[in-house]
């Protein structure tokens, strides 16, 4: 089975990865376009979930709450945090959209706290460069694991073109904390301009998982472990929201030792 799950190219479904699919227990992820005045309902779940507004402005209601017009952004790579609401399991929810918009939808399991749903602004959120040189990236924790949830890790990566990222290689796939933790984990992609592509490589330590793959806008990589870089060619920045989840809920990596001497000063 390949990693990449490519994306649909017309419809209101762009991309979705379940358990199931991914042959895997925790991250879900789906990503919807919608035209303007289009609303959709989403079933109450076992599962807490992570509405991100990726871009345009959307009603989103969960429960006895609702908030209107939630995001501000039109575009992945304008240089402004996202908007996302919170809904923990048991909660159907409501989304329509104003105008042309983009919703990211993370699941993984719940864990039976007690916690309402929450709307995530800007000012919630936690904005950082990482890297230097061509491996320079930026950063937007979304949902870290700061923030209160049962298994989900959410954040978002500009890349700029020519430049590497989740890179030096890093993995997260054996229960060593504090050294390293389990973290299944999905990658949705946005190439700008649309017409261009990423490279994303995972591999593990032994070679047993070794697959390099040509990513284009919108397309999914599943990373059920090992290591995971990408790199953005000449003339084509990238995006890409990560979700993040696993029997405990936090992000401890290892490097590749063999590129672990660049970040050396």
């Amino acid at each position: 089975m390949s990693l990449l799950v490519k994306a649909a190219r017309s419809g209101r479904k762009i991309v979705e990865v379940t358990p199931a699919s991914a042959k895997w227990q925790h991250v879900g992820f789906a990503a919807f376009r919608f035209e303007p005045g289009e609303r959709m309902t989403f079933a109450a779940s076992d599962r807490e979930r992570c509405l991100v507004v990726l871009q345009g402005r959307l009603d989103i209601a969960a429960g006895a709450a609702a908030w209107s017009e939630v995001g501000r952004r039109d575009s992945v790579f304008d240089d402004v945090p996202p908007h996302a609401v919170y809904v923990p399991p048991g909660l159907s929810v409501t989304v329509g959209a104003h105008g042309h918009a983009e919703l990211a939808i993370a699941s993984a399991p719940g864990r039976g706290s007690a916690r309402g749903p929450r709307l995530i602004g800007p000012d919630d959120m936690t904005r950082s460069v990482r890297g230097k040189g061509s491996n320079t990236r930026y950063i937007c924790d979304i949902l870290p694991q700061t923030a209160a949830a049962d298994s989900l890790l959410v954040v978002e990566v500009r890349t700029p073109a020519g430049h590497s990222s989740s890179y030096p290689p890093h993995k997260h796939d054996r229960d060593l904390i504090p050294e390293e933790s389990v973290l299944e984990e999905t990658y949705y992609h946005r190439i700008n301009p649309p017409q261009g592509f990423a490279f994303q490589r995972v591999y593990t330590d032994d070679r047993e998982l070794d697959e390099t793959m040509s990513v284009e806008d919108h397309d999914v990589v599943m990373v059920p472990r090992g290591y995971h870089p990408v790199v953005m060619p000449h003339g084509y920045d990238g995006y890409y929201l990560n979700v993040m989840a696993g029997p405990r809920r936090q992000w401890h990596f290892r490097n590749d030792p063999a590129h672990e001497w660049m970040l050396e000063d």
